[in-house]
């Protein structure tokens, strides 16, 4: 079994002999960066034998026929078709199979009327008028709901990451790393950083009822520490299992073919326990050890790292409020209700006036109900695998990225990039760097300092006077 050295350590993976490139491709020496740091060649854990080194990211991906029908949809992609003609991340493929029945009833109700001798099921289309202003109310209703919880769900998860970004800072920019033990400090940091980062990734899986622990993208993460959802799937690990049949009528809509989403849960035979809350307590455990071992000197620190955790704290409670605090079910079952007699009533309103034309008439029209509908059924919970839901994923992916970012450099010394002759202190008043301006007197700087307003109102002030002259 091969290992490697790291990120930008190791051999380069070799090409199949039919020219295909390797699953894991790491880069060689010419292909590397040359802002990338050489790392010394020591014998680390293999690599997963996966496609994608980064379970977070969806770069390599495409979008397949299953993407129609599930998500969440991947922002990154762009699709130069007119918003108008795009379906991906449309609510049309899950409409086909209610607008085939649509289009078979008001079939129906025409055929009947037109070649069944003295039958005329057609009525007045006085009707469309009542029923229609209470429809209309109902969807509205409906659809500013679902929106509000959608977009409460996305503060929240706004404000998880900014304050995943907070709490990096303080583990590596203020915590101290103490003279006897600077290396085990400094693997205490990225320990601490990791289980931010697992914080909000069990969070995801949380919102999505997945209460195990053996999901690519959180499995490392939280393997070194004790908590229920490892023992639970130690024990006795539970895994949905779907068939054709039944992912077809999921991705379709069919409500008969959903499963419950709490199923995982309800058939534990242990304590599942709250996973991000027990991650919350091994961080709360290291801030009180920074604070006691004195790595946190100044109070503000301190109290800067406490508030980010509560912060994170009140980012669980308030996503659990959203997930778990819908529309009260008399709402959502006569608003069904209403929708689909409206529908339903269509033909026998249209038939008078279309005759043959009935059938693409209320296709037409049930789309646009029907619709506005089932993006308001679709958006209720933000946090599912619905093709319009929040991509949790690309989140995580974007708290992770700004984990690494933080500490992929020592803290740096105010000197380093003050003290710098490309630091143009007075820019773009002056174009004279940092060393020049050294050499100045002080009063010399704060004259510059003070004509320094004036300067944008003599430039204006010559081009009038340019302008007139011509």
């Amino acid at each position: 079994m091969s290992e490697d050295g790291g990120i930008t350590g190791g051999p380069a993976a070799h090409a199949h002999d039919d020219g295909e490139p390797a699953a894991l491709h790491v880069p060689s020496e010419q292909q590397k960066s040359p802002h990338t740091v050489k790392e010394d060649e020591y014998p680390l854990s293999p690599r997963r034998h996966t496609t994608t080194p980064n379970p977070f990211s969806r770069r390599n991906t495409s979008i397949d026929l299953d993407d129609y029908f599930t998500g969440p949809r991947d922002i990154s992609k762009h699709s130069k078709w007119p918003l108008f003609m795009q379906i991906h991340g449309s609510i049309l493929p899950k409409m086909i199979i209610p607008l085939l029945v649509v289009a078979a009833w008001a079939s129906l109700i025409t055929a009947i009327s037109i070649k069944v001798p003295n039958v005329n099921l057609g009525i007045s289309s006085i009707l469309l008028t009542i029923t229609g202003f209470v429809v209309g109310l109902g969807l509205s209703f409906r659809s500013s709901t679902a929106y509000e919880r959608y977009a409460e769900g996305r503060k929240c998860w706004g404000q998880l990451i900014f304050t995943c970004q907070g709490l990096g800072r303080v583990f590596w920019l203020h915590a101290v790393e103490r003279e006897s033990s600077k290396k085990e400090d400094l693997l205490a940091k990225l320990t601490a950083m990791n289980l931010v980062v697992a914080f909000a990734v069990s969070l995801k899986h949380k919102l999505r009822f997945e209460p195990y622990t053996y999901y690519d993208d959180l499995v490392e993460l939280v393997d070194h520490i004790d908590t229920f959802a490892k023992s639970a799937t130690q024990e006795h690990e539970l895994r949905p299992k779907a068939g054709i049949f039944k992912a077809v009528g999921e991705n379709l809509g069919l409500s008969f073919a959903a499963s419950n989403p709490r199923k995982l849960m309800k058939k534990a035979r242990s304590p599942l326990g709250n996973l991000p809350l027990e991650i919350l307590c091994y961080l709360t455990a290291y801030v009180d050890e920074l604070a006691l071992n004195g790595q946190l000197p100044v109070g503000m620190q301190q109290t800067a790292a406490y508030n980010s955790l509560q912060a994170l704290n009140d980012v669980l409670v308030n996503t659990e409020r959203v997930l778990n605090t819908p529309l009260p079910i008399a709402y959502a079952i006569a608003i069904s209700q209403i929708t689909w007699l409206y529908v339903f009533l269509l033909p026998f309103q249209l038939l008078l006036d279309l005759g043959w034309i009935t059938i693409p008439a209320t296709v037409a029209a049930s789309y646009i109900i029907l619709g506005i509908f089932f993006i308001g059924h679709e958006i209720e919970n933000p946090f599912g695998n619905d093709v319009n839901d929040l991509p949790l994923d690309l989140f995580c992916q974007q708290i992770v990225e700004d984990m690494e970012t933080i500490a992929a450099r020592p803290k740096p010394r105010v000197s380093e990039w003050v003290d710098s002759p490309k630091n143009k202190v007075l820019y773009p008043h002056s174009e004279s760097g940092y060393s020049v301006w050294a050499q100045r007197p002080e009063a010399v700087i704060r004259n510059a300092l003070r004509n320094r307003p004036h300067a944008g109102f003599d430039k204006a002030e010559h081009g009038e006077k340019g302008g007139q002259n011509a």
